[in-house]
């Protein structure tokens, strides 16, 4: 981390459409450090991970992305002194026929477009998902080539779904990867939100080995999101996670449904202007765009307990509140548990659920919105108990009871036959 960085970007059409009146963020110039990983540690989804969103770019070259996935913004960046324009249609956004999306950014103006500086002198594009695709949690992962010079910026990240209403930086942002052209062997991750945005954003840098050059080649970058915890890694090696712990006391609004964003930026403060020694047109070349969670694909499978029986959602509803209980094992989808790798469990789309966020003995279970919090999530140890980590107590079937209906509840563990349970994978 050792250059300055200053305010960046601004969501353009979308923030016309919310009526924000400005959107800036950075990467940090004096972040802290960050957690501590092995240089050969690797990240891999779960080999059972659920597709939530996927965009190989298949298509004919010259064709359009896919509308139903992707929004594409236009206008130009003031907040950040970009140079480029966005444009609309396929000039700067196109399928090349080989499984790629190629976003070019081209010193030219066919539309006569103005900028905050006057006459716009170079185009792109960028791209979002918002109002198509959300996701809390997950391994977030795009393989691409990125393009070189001075003054070229391209980024691939997240912001919170709820700007609209609370703002930047409240609605938090994640960048997975952004390069700034004067540095071309190194990217960047950063966190945004409230006190830690801008140049103070919370982050780290990647440095590829023995000085090569990222737009020489494809690579993949990626962050493994779960409660309380964001991990980056370039082609499958870990270099930062990031917790609550790393904000200085600050909010972590990272629990919350974030839409993905691709972008090729042109000048700006952070990079600089482009110079006598940048070429055009320069491509951002992306290979593919996923979403991947720890639900199971094939619907998930029982969890089975006290007298052979299953954790059962009461009449099989999904309401708020509805009661978990153990019945007798009848293969339907209140039956039907996903154990996910962002720490939840899961049936019928909702989350097991320690009501009111209990931490007390005898506090009840019931299922309910996912909303990322404590009391939603769990560990699977290999002992066979179920536990909250809040309260640090063991799912339980409420009085040792092995009838139907018996209502299941958090107890303080104790190793009893009414807190052991097998978990189908």
């Amino acid at each position: 981390m050792s250059s300055p960085r200053f305010p960046r970007r601004l969501v353009l059409s979308l923030v016309m459409a919310l009526g924000i009146a400005s959107l800036t963020t950075g990467l940090a110039q004096n972040a802290p450090a960050a957690t501590a990983a092995p240089a050969s540690e690797t990240t891999t989804a779960a080999a059972t991970a659920a597709v939530a969103f996927a965009d190989e770019f298949d298509g004919p070259a010259g064709s359009a992305v896919d509308g139903g996935k992707w929004l594409t913004e236009t206008g130009d960046n003031v907040n950040n002194h970009e140079r480029q324009y966005y444009t609309a249609g396929t000039s700067n956004a196109a399928l090349d026929g080989q499984g790629n999306l190629v976003i070019t950014a081209r010193k030219e103006n066919p539309g006569n477009y103005q900028c905050w500086y006057g006459k716009c002198e170079y185009t792109s594009s960028r791209l979002n998902t918002s109002g198509r695709f959300t996701s809390t949690y997950g391994h977030v992962e795009s393989r691409m080539k990125i393009p070189r010079g001075q003054g070229i910026w391209p980024a691939f990240w997240m912001l919170g779904a709820d700007i609209g209403s609370v703002g930047w930086p409240n609605s938090g942002e994640i960048d997975i990867m952004e390069n700034v052209g004067f540095e071309p062997g190194m990217v960047h991750g950063t966190l945004h939100g409230p006190g830690y945005s801008g140049s103070g954003g919370i982050g780290a840098g990647y440095s590829l080995p023995g000085g090569a050059a990222f737009a020489d080649a494809f690579h993949t970058f990626a962050v493994d999101w779960a409660p309380g915890s964001i991990t980056w890694s370039v082609d499958g090696t870990v270099y930062q996670r990031r917790t609550p712990a790393d904000l200085n006391g600050n909010r972590w609004v990272f629990d919350k449904p974030f839409f993905l964003i691709l972008n090729l930026a042109v000048g700006g403060y952070w990079p600089g202007d482009p110079d006598g020694s940048t070429s055009f047109p320069q491509k951002l070349v992306v290979d593919y765009v996923r979403v991947t969670t720890g639900e199971a694909s094939s619907g998930g499978g029982p969890i089975t307990g006290l007298a052979g029986k299953c954790v059962d959602v009461a009449g099989g509803a999904a309401a708020n509140g509805t009661a978990v209980q153990l019945y007798d094992c009848n293969g339907t989808a209140a039956q039907k548990w996903t154990v996910g790798s962002d720490g939840t469990i899961r049936a019928l789309g909702k989350c097991l659920d320690v009501a009111s966020g209990g931490t007390a003995d005898g506090s009840l279970v019931q299922l309910y919105d996912c909303n990322g919090t404590a009391a939603q999530k769990w560990a699977t140890p290999a002992a066979k108990d179920i536990v909250n980590p809040q309260a640090n107590k063991c799912l339980d079937v409420s009085g040792g009871s092995s009838a139907n209906g018996a209502r299941l509840q958090i107890w303080t563990c104790t190793g009893a036959a009414n807190q052991k349970w097998t978990v189908t994978r």
